[in-house]
């Protein structure tokens, strides 16, 4: 299985010198340095809209279009991927 749909843990040598510049910077009264990561952007409610849509009835209408056998392999397949059979 990937981690493609997986948010990344950051580095923890990355968050340590993090904590460790904020706080350097509250004890000697320094303003706290900017964060490094960007925010995430927000997302387009109306490109949200048209994927949720487009993605409920996807599954659906595909599975309505294959053969009962096309669909067993298609199981055999992934099972085999899930569970490491060759």
């Amino acid at each position: 299985m990937t981690d493609a749909g997986k948010p990344r843990q950051p580095d923890p040598n990355v968050t340590a010198k993090g904590m460790i510049d904020r706080i350097a910077a509250r004890t000697e009264g320094r303003p706290e340095p900017e964060p490094d990561e960007p925010q995430e952007p927000e997302k387009d409610p109306k490109a949200v809209e048209r994927g949720r849509k487009g993605g409920k009835k996807g599954g659906k209408a595909r599975a309505e279009k294959l053969s009962a056998a096309k669909k067993k392999a298609i199981a055999k397949k992934a099972a085999a991927k899930r569970w490491g059979h060759s």
